[in-house]
């Protein structure tokens, strides 16, 4: 443990203990399991219950006061007022994440901008070399920017570490979040600190590289809790079977990549580590009773959207509890249940539309929108669901608000995302920062 002091001095102090201030985004301590916990907060930022004037007093204007994942009262009201002047084609594209099949990064430049996109996901099959992917967020960038948009786009990547790592040779390649997992359990078995602390340092340092590289969001980390062997999908990208070791892990995850001005997404709701089919192929089902979920599944994401999470991956998972029979990406239940039981704000993406859980489902991306997804990730034909998207908003099957609402929650995050950023340089030895990091995990695990 020695050497991870050492290390984690040599990263400059990014953990929480003696960090002035609170994390961008979070407006109060609040507690991963076994940790010192302040009452529940609202999706607003404020305790649950609190309101936001004194009795009598009229309602105030959106103020800069932070919202729990992110953005202030006063980014989201722009961010509507910008979404509710945009055409039908504008707001269809403003929430896809588009998928391209290219390594030209024009290719994505031209399928933002002709489509007015948030944005693109980066696959390995479209990286070559740093170079190339510096031009390629570049791309997309000015893309964004030529469509008279003035906030970012989304430009993200799956980037997990361990066996989930698109860019390897280009940027760091971190440990499987087992690591992350175990270096908790050894806080818990030493009493200390360490390991939550490597573990976000961790998340900070590669989230600074991918901001480096361009990139504006990370689909990360992964909050399921595995099962173990059965377990066919997930694995070692858990950070364990137990609840409590997933949850501080991926809320310690959180605040790091909070911590580096990186939008991170908490994936998979309600929890795919406890499925015993591959979503990439099939629909899972998860047979498993409500309180077992709040047990198991549920806590870590519960965790992470209290440390500030925001964005939340919903995955293409039957759970019975919940919305049975029925993916929980098109199941207005399971939003509800992350919105209103769960108390989250943020922004909800679905998994990719592209796995063979769902791909064959008729109007997937209407049907997602409806249930109350804000953002859809690479659906199969990205221009014909932009197409699909456009003429529901026109024909009125899909009403024009939600997708109003869903284009706001994008836009208000990316607005919060380019704040943070501008206040967070990213360092000029970002690389050896993140090796060094990567080497304090490990250290912190063993």
């Amino acid at each position: 443990m020695l050497v991870v002091a050492a290390l984690l001095l040599a990263l400059g102090g990014w953990w929480l203990a003696g960090r002035p201030g609170l994390p961008v985004g979070q407006s109060g301590p609040v507690a991963d399991p076994g940790g010192q916990e302040t009452p529940a907060q609202g999706a607003s930022g404020r305790p649950s219950g609190e309101p936001s004037g004194q009795p009598g007093e009229p309602s105030e204007e959106p103020r800069d006061e932070a919202l729990v994942w992110g953005p202030t009262e006063a980014e989201l009201a722009r961010a509507r007022e910008l979404a509710q002047d945009w055409s039908a084609e504008q707001l269809a594209g403003q929430v896809i994440v588009g998928r391209y099949h290219s390594t030209d990064p024009e290719e994505a430049a031209a399928l933002v901008r002709d489509l007015h996109l948030a944005g693109v996901c980066v696959t390995s099959t479209n990286v070559v070399d740093a170079e190339q992917v510096l031009a390629t967020t570049a791309a997309v960038s000015a893309a964004v920017a030529a469509d008279g948009r003035d906030f970012p786009a989304v430009i993200g990547v799956d980037e997990e570490g361990g066996s989930v790592a698109h860019l390897r040779g280009v940027a760091t390649t971190f440990p499987a979040f087992q690591v992350a997992g175990s270096a908790i359990d050894v806080d818990r078995a030493e009493g200390g600190r360490a390991g939550r602390q490597a573990v976000q340092g961790a998340a900070r340092a590669a989230g600074l590289e991918l901001r480096a590289l361009g990139f504006t969001w990370v689909f990360a980390p992964v909050a399921d809790v595995t099962i173990g062997a059965a377990d066919p999908t997930i694995g070692s990208r858990s950070a364990s079977e137990d609840p409590r070791t997933a949850a501080t892990a991926s809320a310690a995850a959180v605040r790091g990549y909070v911590e580096a001005g990186l939008v991170s997404t908490v994936k998979h709701f309600p929890g795919h580590g406890g499925a015993t089919a591959n979503s990439h192929v099939e629909l899972p089902t998860l047979d498993a009773s409500l309180e077992e979920l709040r047990q198991r599944d549920l806590l870590p994401f519960k965790t992470s959207i209290r440390a500030g999470a925001p964005a939340v991956m919903v995955g293409h998972l039957a759970v019975s509890a919940i919305a049975p029979g029925v993916p929980a990406t098109l199941a207005p239940d399971a939003y509800a249940y992350l919105r209103e039981q769960m108390g989250f704000g943020g922004v909800t993406i679905t998994d990719s539309l592209g796995m063979g859980a769902v791909v064959e489902t008729p109007q997937l991306g209407v049907r997602a929108l409806q249930a109350g997804a804000d953002l859809l990730l690479m659906p199969a034909d990205t221009a014909r669901t932009h197409r699909t998207v456009t003429q529901a908003i026109e024909s009125g099957e899909l009403d024009r608000e939600r997708v109003v609402d869903a284009a706001a929650q994008v836009v208000a995050v990316q607005l919060w995302q380019q704040r943070v950023a501008g206040q967070e340089p990213v360092p000029l030895d970002v690389t050896e920062q993140a090796q060094l990091a990567a080497a304090a995990l490990e250290d912190a695990a063993y």
